[in-house]
């Protein structure tokens, strides 16, 4: 089992259309953003404009979370409203645009991925999954089988659980709880 911590500080910018992204990780490492193959890539995004387009990703599905505000949508034409931290699942192929400024969660997964979901949730968790995503919303300490992890606002935890371990994880405050089976 390995698990990293990787801090929002630490994260990449780049610019997208409507402001800033900042990756949190590629995977496999080895995967290039531009080439579109990689098997997920979680960040977090600026929105900078009103209205502002969404980045399409033919052969990816998306998870999506405001952070600070709730979010004005149009997905295909459809009006949409989401609350802050009420998730946001959609094609990345999608024809999207946003109408809200802030700052959101992304998680893209390729649609080869048969198995992916994504929660928030303060409740203890027993879990076998290949890949675990924990994204702290406020500072928080994360056990993992009695092992304490202390997060910030916004740092990531990935554990890689290959051999499908089950492991046990406690959160001190609410998270996004994320899962992946190849």
């Amino acid at each position: 089992m390995n698990i990293r911590l990787l801090s929002k500080k630490d994260s990449k910018a780049s610019i997208w259309s409507g402001g800033l992204t900042y990756q949190y990780i590629i995977y496999p490492e080895t995967a290039n953003y531009a080439d579109r193959d990689f098997v997920f890539r979680i960040s977090s995004a600026t929105i900078a404009q009103e209205p502002s387009e969404f980045t399409k990703f033919k052969g990816y599905y998306r998870y999506l979370v405001m952070l600070d505000n709730s979010l004005d949508i149009e997905v295909n034409k459809e009006k949409k409203v989401y609350k802050k931290y009420e998730i946001m699942e959609f094609n990345s192929d999608d024809e999207v645009t946003s109408y809200t400024k802030g700052i959101d969660f992304n998680w893209m997964v390729s649609e080869k991925i048969p198995h992916h979901k994504l929660k928030i949730t303060t409740n203890s968790q027993n879990c076998n999954a290949q890949i675990i995503i924990l994204f702290s919303l406020d500072t928080t300490v994360i056990k993992i089988d009695e092992k304490s992890f202390d997060l910030k606002p916004y740092d990531l935890l990935i554990i890689e659980n290959h051999k499908k371990e089950n492991i046990i994880l406690d959160f001190s405050n609410e998270c996004l709880f994320g899962i992946l089976d190849f």
